[in-house]
């Protein structure tokens, strides 16, 4: 369109949600860190098999992280409540009184007006 007045430069929209891809992106990396988590815990289950409450503390972190895995990967964040920001006349009108309030306080008392005749 030449000639228009339509300016063609990219639009920066920073309220907006990520891409769906970028989301699965981040779901994907942290199911992969999650599983990653119960490799050690189960090395570290036999590294300390001669002391037992270790290794059965580590044996019993290993066993839920699966499971939580797969729930944080397959869930997405939640979506954003947005508010609809519509013009209140009377909330306004209230507001610019208030402004004219305070703004007679902060200034004091006027001072007394004479009318000079002559």
């Amino acid at each position: 369109m030449k000639g228009s007045d339509r300016d063609d430069t990219p639009v920066l929209i920073t309220g907006a949600a990520p891409s769906y891809a970028d989301q699965s992106r981040a779901r994907k990396r942290k199911y992969m860190i999650m599983m990653g988590l119960r490799v050690p815990c189960l090395v570290l289950a036999c590294v300390f098999i001669h002391v037992w409450w270790l290794a059965l503390l580590f044996l019993v972190l290993s066993i839920p992280l699966p499971w939580v895995a797969v729930l944080i990967a397959n869930d997405r964040p939640p979506r954003k409540q947005e508010e609809i920001n519509r013009y209140n006349a009377e909330k306004a009108a209230r507001r610019a009184l208030e402004r004219e309030v305070s703004a007679d306080e902060h200034d004091g008392p006027k001072p007394a007006t004479r009318a000079i005749e002559g």
